[in-house]
Parts: C-alpha cells; sequence; structure tokens
C-alpha cells in the first residue's frame, strides 16, 4: 500500500512538469506583470521538488504520515500560488503558509 504514494508523486511529477510547459510556453507570452509569473514559477518549482519528495515515501518508516502531509502541504502551498499567478486574484494566499508548514512537517516524518 505504502507503493501508492510513489505513484501520487509520478502523476504529482507529471502535473508539474505539464505546468512547467506552460509557464515556459504560454504564461511567459502573456501580458501577466512579472510578480504573477514568478508566483507561479515558485509554485510550479515547489511542486516538482515535493513530487520527487513523494517519490521516496514508500522507503520511510511512516509513509502515509509524509505522503499525507506532503500531499497536503502541495496543495495548500502550491494552489493558492498557481490561482494568483494565473488569475491575478490572492484571496486564496493566506493558505500558502499553512501548506508550507505541511511541507516542513512531511520532510520531518520521512526522517522519523
Amino acid at each position: 500500500m505504502a507503493a501508492a504514494w510513489a505513484r501520487v508523486g509520478a502523476l504529482s511529477g507529471a502535473a508539474a512538469m505539464a505546468g512547467a510547459a506552460y509557464g515556459a510556453h504560454g504564461l511567459r507570452r502573456s501580458d501577466r506583470d512579472e510578480y504573477q509569473k514568478e508566483l507561479y514559477d515558485t509554485a510550479n518549482r515547489f511542486h516538482l521538488l515535493h513530487s520527487l519528495a513523494l517519490l521516496a515515501t514508500p522507503h520511510c518508516r511512516r509513509p502515509h504520515l509524509a505522503g499525507t502531509l506532503l500531499v497536503a502541504g502541495l496543495g495548500l502551498f502550491c494552489a493558492p500560488f498557481y490561482y494568483h499567478g494565473l488569475t491575478g486574484d490572492p484571496k486564496f494566499n493566506r493558505g500558502a503558509p499553512v501548506g508550507g508548514s505541511l511541507l516542513i512537517l512531511g520532510w520531518a516524518a520521512m526522517a522519523l
């Protein structure tokens, strides 16, 4: 069952790469301001990095704890920044600090 987290990581990584392709070929040529592009890039970078971490969760002692924390952190950290970068609307950014904390806890859970 722990191997399911590797699949989640692989799918998340594929989504991150699709997002990177859009960021490089679609978003860069858009009329959005530099701050929005920077937010999108930050979300995408953290998305890809933590997708790689998800690939490693089956090898830790508590894969379900680490995987759950990482996925929740990805959702609460990256999604608001993707949204803000694409729409210019910062209304969901309040979730980002919670998401960042969950990502940190996910890494710590991998060390348990």
